[in-house]
């Protein structure tokens, strides 16, 4: 049996709109299981990119805990959530995000080059990486000059170069038109069962989430499994 990689307990978040307080999670628990895929689906707003954003340290939780690998985050200082996301969690947004001064390569070594690798190393991997999401001849290209798709590619690499045990994945296709979106959810779900990562994808496309092993649904702040494979 697979071990638990996150486990979330009574998770409770509130947002205040002026005097009004604003309920988003209500108690919700579930786990990811080490190696897996799981989906979270819902309308806009229901809270699902707020609940990635806890478990990947972006975000603090008003009551109720998060493990991951055994580490209880919500307590962390900032400086140690920094280091937990540096290690731990790659994240691919709805945008890009690239740095529109660099090319592909550069800016996928980046991550890697901060966290302290040496250069060469860095860029040696960022190769590597490009090569897995089929940029090879775009490597040297700038953010400009490369279609929708082809910079979320650059960013599913990018998630990667720090070695990362979990792939947080916000709506990654959402900017994206049919073909490109089914291109890059095949690349998301195939390399994170390749490079053996766990993936958590959250998004209101029903057939994107039905590419998971574990299908829950965010409805009114509580969650709720759909299917598990």
């Amino acid at each position: 049996m697979s071990e638990v990689l996150v486990r979330v307990k009574n998770l409770i978040k509130d947002y205040v709109s002026g005097t009004e307080n604003l309920r988003i999670l209500r108690d919700v628990s579930f786990e990811i299981k080490r190696g897996t895929s799981v989906a979270v689906s819902g309308q806009s707003g229901c809270g699902k990119s707020t609940l990635l954003n806890i478990i990947g340290g972006l975000d603090r939780c008003n009551q109720g805990s998060v493990e991951v690998a055994g580490q209880d985050i919500t307590g962390l200082s900032e400086n140690s959530l920094s280091a937990y996301r540096s290690k731990r969690v790659g994240f691919i947004f709805q945008f890009h995000y690239l740095l529109k001064d660099f090319t592909a390569i550069e800016n996928v070594m980046l991550p890697a080059y901060i966290a302290g690798m040496k250069k060469n190393e860095a860029l040696e991997k960022a190769r590597a990486l490009l090569a897995d999401v089929k940029m090879t001849e775009r490597a040297y290209h700038l953010p400009s000059q490369l279609s929708g798709g082809e910079r979320q590619r650059v960013a599913v690499a990018r998630a990667m170069i720090n070695d990362p045990d979990m792939i947080l994945a916000d709506e990654p296709t959402g900017n994206l038109d049919p073909d490109n979106s089914a291109m890059v959810t095949e690349l998301l779900y195939s390399g994170a069962e390749t490079w053996g990562k766990t993936l958590m994808v959250v998004t209101h496309d029903e057939k994107i989430a039905a590419r998971a092993l574990c299908h829950y649904t965010l409805d009114n702040g509580l969650i709720v499994m759909l299917e598990t494979r």
